[in-house]
């Protein structure tokens, strides 16, 4: 082994635990990689940034143009009200309406894109037909992530190893290489999803929100008695929001009055509160103040016309994460309070002004509905209640899925090259106002771009410094004693756990040069591992590390163990199936 193939591997274990970790967003950690391999003499910067210059990356870019266009037109809040009257609103029968609308949509669109843009109206559908959330958003993501399989640009993953193994010399997937495989893997996924996994998944979303989230033991009621210094106040002005109270509404004369920060407090106004007991017993400080409590708290308590109580979740590339709600000046900024937080499994009703948010958490929020409408179509932040949606616009509707279509068929059957096809198609949207030149920009996920462009290149490097040679040669010296098929199996259940620390397109980036020297040296054809690996980085379904699963984890109210028991014995499936499939469709010889 040699010092390029040490530093190599070096980067790689280094990446891995980065990616892991998140101390660094996946794109600074991809560029740094790109970075050291120039100053280590290891790829030139012409090699280093190749994998930007390619057609990859143009197809990726107009997806998301197509998928947002998609959603501005209302296009696919008009198909979630066509799942809730093709279902009869039985649960079983919105159960199978959502998977299947999920796998195909996914099909031609990113899963992570597929599961974004169907969450909000799945959730309304839940609502509308008394369906819990927790029986079928996890077979949403898991139907998106099966139908990214159908199709090359079903998932990044897909076109990202596509373009590696074009610049290693092979000739690219084509549009509908993967579909015997992908459709198999939909139709032994639903099946399992309906008559197994339905039946452990939980019930959730049962309780009411203030359950939900634990509200309750957070509410108490303050009377403003005669004299209080916060009598004449405004609650901008008061000390109340500093101390940590949210006040969800004043009784006053009979009279429930949705608090502003202009609000002006009067004596005898009774003050709904959420606050910890730490901020109770402040309250100490201020006299003339009387703390009440009840033992039953009711969502009728807060209900008003002037309030609206919904869900929204962080979604990915957010420029909401990582930062706080007092850094965001979220209330001011939004026009809507923060009530409560839901994190992977666990509520946060207090203290949450320095709570750093993250992808795929959902706050749980309260304000005049008319301040909602901003959440449209956002790339932040997403709501998940009954606002008022995007009208469906039937003329731009249609000019969206007829280029997309058109993109497709043309693309398909080899008439103009897929990246022209799906460009063209991007075009056509923007110049009929489907979308706008600065929502066009807004939506194209940059930093996925740069991990795929960027890790290809770190692909490249692996196969120029022979690293891939040397990584290969100790896996066929382990496992090919144990026959063929277990050399392919420890390259499938090895991608399967790299998805979990890192990014799908990632994972087979990375193991895909070592699978093809692999094969080489075994004098096999190297198609055959190619498809191994790039599916098999699709189909790990062990842990809701997937973007698609940290979608659907918080609107689920999902603990860790649910995916697990749901998710591993569908990963084990996918691996019998490409073991079987795969080297029948794609010949070893």
């Amino acid at each position: 082994m040699n010092l390029d193939i040490l530093v190599l591997l070096v980067l790689l274990l280094l990446a891995v635990a980065l990616f892991l970790l998140e101390w660094l967003s996946v794109d600074v950690v991809t560029l740094f990689l790109l970075v050291t391999l120039v100053l280590f003499g290891i790829l030139s910067p012409e090699e280093a940034f190749s994998g930007f210059a390619s057609e990859i990356v143009i197809i990726l870019a107009s997806i998301f143009v197509l998928s947002g266009a998609l959603v501005q037109t209302g296009v696919m809040d008009w198909l979630g009200k066509a799942i809730h009257q093709f279902s009869g609103g039985s649960e079983i029968g919105v159960l199978i309406c959502v998977m299947f609308l999920s796998a195909l949509v996914s099909a031609f669109l990113s899963n992570t894109t597929a599961t974004a843009i169907l969450l909000p109206a799945v959730m309304g559908i839940a609502r509308t037909s008394q369906v819990s959330p927790g029986r079928i958003l996890i077979p949403l993501a898991f139907a998106s992530m099966l139908g990214g399989t159908c199709t090359l640009i079903g998932t990044s993953t897909n076109l990202a190893a596509s373009g590696l193994i074009q610049k290693m010399g092979m000739a690219p997937f084509s549009l509908f290489e993967f579909l015997p495989v992908g459709l198999t893997m939909v139709a032994v996924g639903a099946v399992y999803l309906v008559f197994v996994s339905y039946r452990i998944l939980p019930q959730t979303g049962v309780g009411g929100l203030n359950k939900e989230y634990q509200i309750d033991d957070y509410l108490s009621e303050i009377l403003v008695s005669e004299g209080s210094s916060l009598a004449g106040q405004t609650l901008a002005e008061s000390p109340l929001s500093e101390m940590g109270f949210v006040v969800r509404a004043i009784l006053r004369d009979d009279r429930k009055i949705y608090p502003q920060f202009v609000s002006r407090l009067r004596e005898g106004d009774v003050l709904l509160v959420q606050a910890s007991r730490d901020s109770l017993l402040q309250l100490e400080d201020i006299p003339d103040l009387e703390i009440r409590s009840r033992e039953e708290w009711d969502e009728s308590d807060f209900a008003s016309e002037q309030v609206m109580t919904i869900e929204a979740i962080i979604m990915p590339q957010s420029i909401l994460t990582g930062r706080t709600l007092e850094e965001l000046s979220f209330r001011r900024r939004f026009g809507v309070s923060v009530l409560a937080i839901y994190r992977r499994g666990h509520a946060f009703a207090t203290r949450l002004s320095g709570i750093a948010l993250q992808v795929g958490d959902v706050l749980l929020l309260e304000g005049p509905p008319d301040q909602y409408q901003s959440l449209q179509g956002s790339r932040n932040l997403w709501a998940l209640g009954e606002v008022e949606r995007l009208p469906f616009s039937k003329r731009k509707g249609t000019y969206v899925l007829v280029a997309l279509v058109l993109a497709v068929c043309f693309g398909g059957s080899q008439l103009m090259p897929l990246s022209i096809a799906f460009l063209l198609a991007s075009l056509v949207v923007i110049c009929m106002k489907c979308n706008t030149e600065e929502e066009v920009y807004r939506i194209i996920e940059r930093r996925l771009i740069i991990l795929i462009g960027g890790m290809t290149s770190f692909g490249l490097a692996m196969e120029k410094t022979q690293a891939a040679d040397y990584l290969a040669q100790l896996i066929v010296d382990w496992t090919l004693p144990m026959g063929l098929y277990f050399v392919m199996g420890s390259f499938v259940v090895l991608t399967m756990l790299l998805t979990q620390p890192m990014s799908n397109a990632a994972a087979a980036l990375v193991v895909l040069p070592v699978a093809l020297s692999t094969a080489t040296q075994l004098e096999l054809n190297p198609r055959t591992f190619a498809v191994l690996i790039t599916l098999s980085a699709s189909l790990s379904f062990i842990a809701p590390l997937e973007p698609a699963c940290l979608l659907v984890y918080g609107p689920g109210k999902y603990r860790f163990l649910d995916f697990v028991k749901s998710g591993l014995p569908l990963t084990i499936m996918a691996f019998i199936i490409l073991m079987l499939l795969v080297p029948v469709l794609w010949p070893l010889k």
